[in-house]
């Protein structure tokens, strides 16, 4: 099947109580072990890019490598989607580029503000069959080019929610709960507002909701990259139970990527310090790659909480 949009997905996930995999994608290496994961889950995917990796690989590139994808998985339901798009230009050359779905972040602006750029994006997006994700709140953290202080952040307003919605006719929403972008998520102890979401998912039912700053940060990836040269120190991500609950919640979409880089460096770092006269990539990249691969596959089946298998 050609590339498809996530309105499908999330109406299954909703009615399921799990969430689908938003994985941010920068490589080669990395769009092959996402998508080889989640063929092997028999899972839906979507593989989004962000600014940051528009810039680094090049917007043809990533989208070629998304239709790569989809020719050698042709029965896999597979969404490419722009992950923080702060301009309607930026979104109109993604959804004129073939994406599926794009994410306008108005999440700075004034609510009002916020309202009119989603809006604008959304009356776009809908006539060429592109749906349409925003966010209300202000994410703490750091993530190529996202960078809000914790003074800055803020949750998202469950009555505000209802509005934004009502007036911008998106397709989903990405709420700030708790969660954060980057490797340092939490200085004490992990905490998501489960009652602000639970308010939210009552006064927007059936509607899909979406937690960005998602990755859990595992702890033996942080050890393995430190012991072979690594400085991360402190990283803590979202448990994964937390997770699973708020997939339970209304949760439709749950973005993870600081997760896969980690993968990707602590096995690099590892090749390269058991065999330093190593100089040919392939020899540390496939095996990042499986790594990638492993995480991606771990968080479909065991966190994420897809059950229903697709017919491959």
């Amino acid at each position: 099947m050609p590339l498809v949009t996530s309105k499908e997905m999330f109406k299954k996930a909703y009615e399921g109580g799990y969430a689908i995999g938003a994985f941010n994608i920068n490589n080669m290496e990395i769009v092959q072990a996402i998508v080889e994961a989640a063929y092997e889950e028999k899972s839906p995917v979507i593989l989004q890019a962000s600014a940051g990796a528009r810039k680094y690989a090049g917007p043809i590139y990533i989208k070629k490598l998304a239709e790569a994808a989809v020719a050698m998985y042709p029965e896999l339901p597979i969404v490419i989607h722009l992950d923080h798009g702060e301009t309607f230009e930026i979104c109109k050359e993604c959804i004129d580029d073939g994406f599926t779905s794009v994410m306008i972040d108005g999440s700075k602006l004034p609510f009002e503000e916020n309202i009119k750029l989603t809006k604008k994006v959304v009356d776009y997006a809908h006539s060429k069959g592109v749906v349409v994700e925003a966010e209300l709140g202000k994410l703490a953290g750091v993530e190529d080019n996202i960078k809000v202080s914790e003074r800055e952040a803020t949750f998202t307003d469950p009555e505000q929610a209802v509005e934004f919605v009502e007036r911008t006719g998106i397709d989903s929403l990405a709420i700030a709960i708790g969660t954060s972008h980057g490797a340092y998520k939490f200085k004490g102890e992990p905490r998501l507002d489960f009652e602000r979401l639970k308010t939210i998912a009552e006064k927007l039912k059936g509607f899909p909701l979406v937690l960005h700053g998602a990755s859990s940060v595992p702890q033996y990836i942080v050890e393995r990259a430190n012991n072979y040269g690594g400085k991360i120190d402190n990283a803590r991500g979202v448990p994964e139970d937390m997770l699973r609950k708020s997939a339970q919640m209304g949760i439709c979409k749950i973005n993870i990527d600081t997760d896969l880089r980690l993968a990707m460096t602590a096995t690099i770092r590892e090749q390269l310090a058991k065999d330093p006269k190593e100089f040919d990539p392939r020899k540390y990249l496939g095996p990042a790659r499986d790594a990638v691969k492993e995480i991606v596959k771990h968080k479909i089946r065991n966190v994420l909480g897809y059950q229903i298998k697709y017919k491959i």
